[in-house]
């Protein structure tokens, strides 16, 4: 009986550590938490005071005001048939983007791409086969896409697995940074040409605040001297962050007209936590201080949409604004290192 608050009092100080509140968002967690439970804060009306409603929207902030419209845009999003990448897809297709789902699940994707069309009106909702955890898959969609389309203005860098247990993708790699990272990396090295065609263009790359926590460790890249499902988790994340920052280097020097971002969503209610049953129980105590899809969504389209970011490539955001990034991801010998070891694995030539 004993162990219970002391494990509420983990749980709440870990969200605000992911929601990266600090010692203050650790006090409105757990205040708002004592009063959910005992029924206070609220109102006459039922609802939560100003007080408590103000430190709710804190932990909720950040929405993409742009009101930019896609006409003739074409559009990749991964992981498009759930979560916030399902909210992203829909958003740009209600803009008027030709929008492509990238997705191991077509059948899932396939009735998401109707639900779109009949939530957008917006027939061009495409499904296409993309298994990240397969090269050959990657470059069988890379393939197709490249044959149907001349263009190619925004990608976005969605989807990815969250404290799986030990295992590997079809070509080797420990599945956190074989999805997460060196997938993604496969598909934006084959797909960069078709953005330089179509510039001005973007990459965005979803990531999080768990970046904090990982490591590249060159020597034990594939988990096979030392594993743990979380911290594998963040190492892939800090890599997201360190192949966003060497790729716009790389394409700032070109003059490409070619711009990329990473950033945090939050932490999104989504299938992403399907893995842990402890973080599956966190998320649901938390549920009332955790976002929506749609919420999780919005620093997505905001680095996908807003004029005027071209300056900023290379940037990481959080709740649609520019956000620090730890040490080792501002470590640029490690992003090259990366940057090179990531081809040698994948069979690209390293310029």
């Amino acid at each position: 009986m004993g162990a219970g608050p002391e494990l509420d009092f983990r749980s709440c100080l870990f969200l605000s550590c992911w929601l990266g509140e600090g010692t203050a968002g650790l006090r409105s967690s757990w205040v708002l938490l004592e009063e959910k439970r005992n029924g206070l804060g609220k109102t006459e009306r039922g609802g939560l005071s100003e007080e408590k409603d103000t430190r709710w929207k804190m932990l909720s902030s950040g929405v993409c005001t742009s009101t930019v419209q896609l006409p003739g845009k074409v559009v990749v999003v991964t992981g498009a048939n759930t979560g916030i990448g399902k909210e992203t897809a829909k958003e740009l297709a209600r803009r008027g983007a030709r929008v492509y789902l990238a997705c191991r699940d077509v059948q899932k994707a396939e009735l998401v791409a109707r639900e779109i069309q009949m939530m957008t009106g917006n027939q061009q909702v495409l499904v296409r086969k993309l298994d990240l955890a397969d090269t050959k898959s990657i470059r069988a969609f890379a393939k197709r896409f490249l044959e149907e389309e001349k263009h190619l203005h925004i990608l976005i860098n969605n989807a990815g697995v969250m404290m799986c247990p030990y295992s590997k993708t079809a070509d080797g790699f420990e599945m956190h940074i074989g999805v997460n990272h060196l997938g993604h990396f496969l598909l934006t090295h084959l797909l960069l040409e078709k953005l330089k065609e179509s510039a001005p263009s973007r990459v965005v790359n979803v990531s999080s605040l768990a970046h904090h926590l990982g490591r590249i460790h060159f020597h034990n890249l594939q988990g096979e001297k030392f594993y743990q499902s979380g911290l594998a988790y963040c190492h892939s994340k800090l890599a997201n962050i360190l192949f966003t920052q060497e790729l716009a280097r790389r394409l700032k020097a070109s003059g490409s007209g070619v711009t990329v971002y990473s950033l945090h969503p939050g932490t999104v209610s989504s299938e992403l936590v399907r893995h842990s049953a402890l973080m599956r129980w966190i998320w649901w105590l938390f549920s009332f201080l955790i976002k929506t899809p749609h919420q999780g969504a919005q620093t997505s389209l905001y680095c996908a949409l807003t004029e005027g970011l071209e300056a900023l490539s290379g940037s990481h955001f959080s709740d649609c604004q520019v956000t620090w990034v730890s040490a080792q991801a501002r470590n640029e010998t490690v992003a090259r290192r990366l940057w090179d070891v990531s081809c040698d694995l994948l069979g690209i030539p390293v310029d």
